[in-house]
C-alpha cells in the first residue's frame, strides 16, 4: 500500500507535457519595411533644400526676428492713465537662508530683515511710456531729471526712438518691471524716496479728438 502511494506522488510531481498546437494563419501579414528615422530626417532634409524650402524657412525666421528687434510685443494690459495716482514700494525682504561671503563667513543670518535701497539705491529715475503715444514721449522728454532717467517702453520701437531721438530706450520685455512694481497705466515713474521707493502713473491731458 505504502509502495503504491510513493508511486502515485511520483507520477503526480513529473512535470505535464506542453501540448503545441498551430492554429494556422490569421489575416494577413506583411514584412516589416520602415526606412531608419535619421535616415528619413536626411531626406527630408535634402529635399527641402533642393526644392529651397530651407532658405524661404531661414528668410521668414529671419524677418520676423528682425520685426521683434525692431518692435516688441507690447506688455498686455497696460492702458494710457486716465487718472493720476501715487504708491509707495517697499524692496524690503526676509531671507530665507543665511548669507555668506566668498570666504564662507556669514554676513546675514537666516530671517533679517534687508533692504537693497541701503546698500545699492537707485540712481536713476525709471519712467514707463508708451513709445508710440506722441505725447507721452513729449512728456518724459521734456521731464527735469530725463537726461539722467532711464526711459523703458511698454509698447513702440526702442530702436527707431533711439535713432531719432538720440538717447537709450529699454523695453518692458514680457512686462516684467511693470508687474514688479504693480503699474496699469502709462506714463509712469518710479524714483527713490528714502527707503522705499515711489511708484506713480501719471494723467496727461486727453489726446485731441479723443471722447473722455
Amino acid at each position: 500500500m505504502r509502495a503504491r502511494l510513493l508511486l502515485c506522488l511520483a507520477f503526480v510531481a513529473m512535470p505535464t507535457p506542453l501540448l503545441a498546437r498551430d492554429y494556422g494563419q490569421q489575416g494577413t501579414h506583411f514584412p516589416i519595411i520602415e526606412l531608419d528615422l535619421l535616415e528619413q530626417i536626411k531626406l527630408r532634409l535634402h529635399a527641402m533644400e533642393a526644392s529651397g524650402e530651407i532658405n524661404r524657412l531661414n528668410n521668414k525666421l529671419k524677418a520676423r526676428t528682425i520685426a521683434r528687434v525692431n518692435r516688441p510685443t507690447p506688455v498686455a494690459g497696460i492702458v494710457r492713465a486716465e487718472k493720476t495716482r501715487s504708491w509707495q514700494y517697499d524692496p524690503t525682504i526676509t531671507l530665507a537662508t543665511d548669507i555668506f561671503d566668498d570666504k564662507g563667513r556669514r554676513i546675514w543670518a537666516k530671517g533679517t530683515r534687508v533692504n537693497p535701497l541701503d546698500t545699492v539705491p537707485l540712481r536713476q529715475k525709471l519712467i514707463f511710456i508708451d513709445g508710440d503715444d506722441p505725447a507721452q514721449l513729449k512728456w518724459a522728454m521734456n521731464d527735469n531729471a530725463a537726461s539722467k532717467a532711464k526711459l523703458i517702453l511698454v509698447r513702440g520701437a526702442p530702436l527707431k526712438l533711439m535713432k531719432a531721438r538720440q538717447k537709450r530706450f529699454y523695453f518692458d520685455q514680457g512686462g516684467k518691471l511693470t508687474e514688479h512694481f504693480g503699474i496699469k497705466a502709462v506714463p509712469a515713474m518710479v524714483d527713490q524716496q528714502g527707503r522705499v521707493l515711489r511708484v506713480r502713473e501719471v494723467a496727461l491731458p486727453p489726446r485731441k479728438g479723443s471722447i473722455q
